[in-house]
């Protein structure tokens, strides 16, 4: 009896322990911290507890050119946290006997090819949507990325039999965008409606999400909504949103903290709605968030997860010995956010920010989720202040000494003279990319993503940097040329001059033949 006494009073002092709300105060200065830290100019904040909203807040300014607030009700791209609604929209296609997860690609798509023969035959809805198809990390993604290049739909189902496997097929998780565009043409094709259409008119509306749009180009009231900013050069500046409505199925949706709250209550109330209607049933519900395509769980793993990976289109682990985490994070140019949710806990966390950087939302989720599952502060500001300290620094390095090297290699009267290199390069799915020289530079532009162009600068003999004009891609990539027994170029591959380099800059996939 007083074993049982004892292990009663513990379960409840532990229960307490999980449930205890956030002080406020200290959250409103920690996000305050985060800002300055992370140097970023908005955030906006909320977290749903049983049911109920119990933080929702924006701190900081919307924008550096207009300076007004950000409030929980200024829109955000939220990226990635798209593709969650995406695979919704799919389920409910399953719900009506339209299509079946396990359905061939290729009998919705009969034009849909990959470069092996067999991997196309096998390709189901599924694959398109876990992140297993044996593709790179991010290959393809510059049809739509950076906005401004003319790619559509239409490209991105007709190219991806060009680009290379890396791994064999669902054999290892590497993030892939372009297969989330063509999950959203089968949705279409099966539908009758557009992704847009269908994720507004038979999602967002039923829910209650009432300020959300399915792209940027939708929303038709822009007085409280984010301007996106990054660092280039040092320095943080505003940029132009960024996203290209050819991949809205894969990162379109713009939504705001009070949105995505009731998003997230009605994923924790099993989808159904504030109306008592259920827009899914349990076992597609259930089969959202079972695991598809696994993942490692870090060595040093910061809630002892024994678990990890992908569901359909959400990201799934444990934490804290055993509560399981339903979670994405999301990312354009000048722009990221994180969703995160603990159903057993009945507990949401969002956080959408104007700034390209990671370890702003990672410091707020964790240090609030913390709060919840009963760590004591682990400082997550100062872990990832300073890592991300080291990070920039390290990058900064690399192209210190790069450019450095640029300066020594312009002295060098060996380099290739531009009858070697000047000319027309093409790749089979990102098109030409043509190099010229106006007596004085060599200049490089991509004809079908017209936001890449900058200059071509000599690093050696063989290699060259593309200095791409806007800065604020952090891009800039080695070009390394092959050349004949004449001396003339006759191919060329990319690779990044730095790590910080966004993954979506997929160079590294190109595969450039002069064509003259």
């Amino acid at each position: 009896m007083f074993f049982k006494k004892i292990t009663l009073l513990t379960v409840f002092i532990f229960s307490v322990s999980l449930t205890a709300q956030i002080d406020e105060k200290k959250l409103d200065k920690l996000i305050t911290q985060t800002l300055k830290t992370f140097e970023v100019p908005g955030i906006s904040v909320g977290i749903l507890k049983d049911e109920k909203i119990v933080y929702s807040k924006g701190f900081g300014v919307r924008s550096l050119t207009n300076q007004k607030d950000m409030n929980q009700n200024t829109l955000v791209g939220v990226a990635s946290n798209s593709k969650g609604f995406t695979c919704f929209a799919l389920a409910m296609m399953v719900d009506e006997g339209k299509l079946n997860w396990d359905d061939k690609v290729r009998k919705h798509i009969p034009e849909f090819q990959l470069q092996d023969a067999w991997v196309t035959a096998q390709f189901t809805i599924r694959d398109l949507v876990t992140h297993r198809s044996g593709l790179s990390l991010g290959a393809g993604d510059l049809m739509f990325f950076p906005e401004g290049n003319d790619f559509t739909v239409k490209d991105v189902i007709s190219n991806v039999k060009h680009l290379k496997p890396e791994s064999s097929f669902r054999s290892e998780f590497m993030y892939n965008n372009n297969m989330f565009i063509i999950a959203g043409e089968v949705l279409k094709r099966v539908s009758g409606l557009t992704w847009e259409e269908f994720i507004e008119t038979k999602i967002m509306k039923p829910v209650g999400m009432t300020n959300s749009k399915a792209s940027y180009n939708r929303v038709t009231n822009k007085t409280n909504i984010i301007d996106a900013h990054t660092m280039a050069d040092g320095k943080i500046i505003q940029i132009p949103h960024d996203w290209s409505e050819t991949a809205n199925a894969a990162g379109g949706i713009v939504s705001n903290v009070t949105d995505m709250l009731t998003w997230a209550k009605f994923l924790m109330n099993d989808a159904i709605t504030k109306d008592g209607n259920r827009l899914l049933s349990e076992q597609q519900f259930h089969e959202l968030w079972q695991l598809q395509t696994t993942m490692k769980v870090g060595k040093n793993d910061s809630y002892n997860s024994n678990f990890k990976g992908y569901g359909l289109g959400w990201f799934l682990t444990d934490v804290k010995g055993g509560y399981k985490q339903v979670y994405h994070t999301g990312g354009l140019l000048g722009t990221v956010t994180q969703f995160t949710m603990i159903p057993d806990l009945d507990l949401a966390i969002v956080v959408l920010t104007n700034q390209m950087n990671g370890n702003a939302f990672n410091t707020i989720t964790n240090t609030i989720k913390d709060s919840y599952l009963g760590y004591k502060d682990r400082n997550w500001i100062k872990n990832y202040g300073d890592k991300n300290a080291d990070f920039i620094a390290y990058n900064d390095s690399i192209k210190t000494s790069v450019f450095n090297n640029v300066e020594l290699a312009k002295k060098n009267p060996n380099l290739p003279k531009p009858n070697q290199i000047v000319g027309t390069y093409k790749d089979n799915w990102f098109g030409n990319v043509t190099i010229t020289h106006d007596g004085n530079t060599y200049n490089i532009k991509c004809e079908r993503s017209a936001a890449l162009i900058g200059e071509l600068v000599p690093y050696n003999l063989t290699t060259f940097v593309a200095k791409w004009n806007n800065r604020s891609f952090d891009a800039d990539v080695f070009v390394n040329f092959t050349f004949d027994e004449n001396g003339s170029a006759t191919n060329a591959t990319m690779n990044y001059v730095a790590p910080i380099t966004d993954f979506s800059f997929d160079f590294h996939d190109l595969n450039l033949k002069r064509t003259k």
